[in-house]
């Protein structure tokens, strides 16, 4: 975050450090910046297709479904008259979507910029001459780094009204809108997730905008061990340690992911599985792995379990919701050198590539699937679900890991993240070779 320069500079003449204490992410319109209150952005994203709804105003643009949500979507150059270029079929449109009271709602800007914090004592209030705004939808005008934003009050705009209806405002009624199910409940998996410390809890925000990642008690430890670490490498201000892009919130996120992700399983890493996973079973052996990607995971784990369990009958149900990652994960086939040596003996040479063998392959049964709906397989003897629930609203994180609970089979074992942890009287922590697992309870 940057603070507004003039006012630093006099700040630190009088030996006064501005407190940062509001965030936006700024977008433009007709060539003017704008900013919208972070706290009411649930996301940015992009999209190109949406469905059209009859009788509405012009500015709706019709609705989206964005990950099962229907949302209304509002064309904000439209609404307010501004000039809005025409893109050809196929180009994506910048979207901000936004989370007021009870329903989500996206707005269609020219482009998005980045996250900028200042002090809120350094906003102006608005003033007829910025903008070509109604000046009752602004909240502010403020100047940052040479450039001038206005600060529009959403829940003017498109909020529910408490009195009369104004007819200036945006309606969109008729068109379903997604209600916040993020109810933020206290529990086990979820909290607050407030720490006390503004600049880390600005930094949780804009995580949660830029790559969906909810901070939780699951991975608060790892959030603030990092933050300090990230912290340290951007001068030790909490101001320039913030997030301004999606490609910053990559940045912040890409030692959090698991060991071997996106890949096979090295030899040390499928050693140390090799200590947690079950052993010597005869019979059936079945396992569960949501989120499963492109298969690297699945392949890896049901190599690693043919090995521990020769005699058994091994099944593992894997899913993801990403479409053309589960779409290519049955034929997946590998290079020699993405392929460690202790796998060798599982492949078979295919005229693309080496594939794991029919034998193999025959045990994992890939779906498109949303692990959130309703899950109709039986109870397993393990869950591979490493970094996947880091990724959902809190509500969501609550509801799947009651899932787990109730579809492993007693005494069955739970992977999540490298960086993941639960603290739940149902679970016992399992530690090897610096690993970790949760092994459910017996009744």
């Amino acid at each position: 975050m940057e603070t507004l320069q003039e006012q630093q500079q006099g700040t630190e003449q009088k030996g006064v450090t501005e407190q940062i204490d509001f965030k936006m992410v700024t977008f433009s319109l007709a060539g003017k910046e704008y900013g919208i209150d972070i706290m009411k952005v649930k996301e940015i994203s992009k999209a190109d297709r949406f469905t059209y709804v009859p009788n509405t105003a012009p500015y709706v643009r019709g609705v989206y479904n964005l990950r099962g949500d229907i949302i209304s979507i509002i064309d904000l150059r439209v609404m307010f008259h501004l000039p809005a270029p025409s893109k050809a079929d196929g180009l994506m449109e910048d979207m901000i979507i936004l989370r007021l009271d009870n329903y989500f709602i996206g707005v269609i800007v020219d482009s998005i910029d980045k996250v900028v914090g200042i002090s809120s004592s350094s906003i102006q209030p608005p003033h007829p001459l910025f903008g070509d705004i109604n000046i009752k939808f602004i909240k502010g005008i403020v100047e940052n780094e040479k450039k001038l934003y206005i600060i529009l009050d959403v829940e003017k705009i498109l909020g529910d009204a408490d009195d009369e209806e104004d007819e200036s405002r945006v309606e969109v009624m008729g068109i379903p809108m997604a209600s916040e199910t993020e109810a933020e409940a206290e529990s086990a998996y979820g909290g607050d997730g407030k720490s006390g410390d503004l600049g880390l809890d600005f930094l949780q925000d804009t995580l949660k905008t830029f790559s969906r990642f909810t901070v939780s008690s699951v991975n608060r430890e790892w959030i603030r061990e990092r933050y300090a670490e990230w912290k340290s490498q951007h001068g030790g201000s909490d101001e320039k340690a913030q997030l301004k892009s999606p490609e910053d919130a990559q940045k912040f996120l890409e030692d959090f992911y698991s060991p071997c992700t996106g890949r096979l399983w090295n030899k040390d890493y499928a050693d140390a599985m090799a200590s947690i996973l079950p052993d010597g079973r005869k019979g059936n052996l079945t396992a569960w792995n949501p989120g499963c990607g492109k298969g690297y995971e699945t392949y890896s784990l049901a190599a690693a379990l043919r090995a521990k369990n020769p005699e058994a009958v091994i099944k593992i149900w894997a899913n993801d919701s990403d479409l053309l990652s589960i779409s290519t994960a049955p034929n997946l086939v590998f290079n020699d050198n993405e392929i460690p040596e202790y796998l060798d003996a599982y492949m078979q040479e295919t005229k693309n590539g080496k594939q794991l063998n029919e034998g193999i392959r025959k045990q994992i049964l890939f779906e498109y699937h949303d692990v959130l709906h309703s899950n109709p397989f039986p109870e397993v003897d393990l869950i591979m679900a490493r970094d996947l629930i880091s990724f959902m609203s809190k509500n969501d994180q609550n509801r799947l890991m009651s899932e787990f609970l109730e579809k492993l089979k007693p005494g069955g074992l739970l992977f999540l993240g490298a960086h993941e942890r639960i603290n739940d009287p149902e679970w016992d922590m399992v530690e090897a070779s610096g690993l970790v697992a949760y092994r459910k309870k017996n009744g």
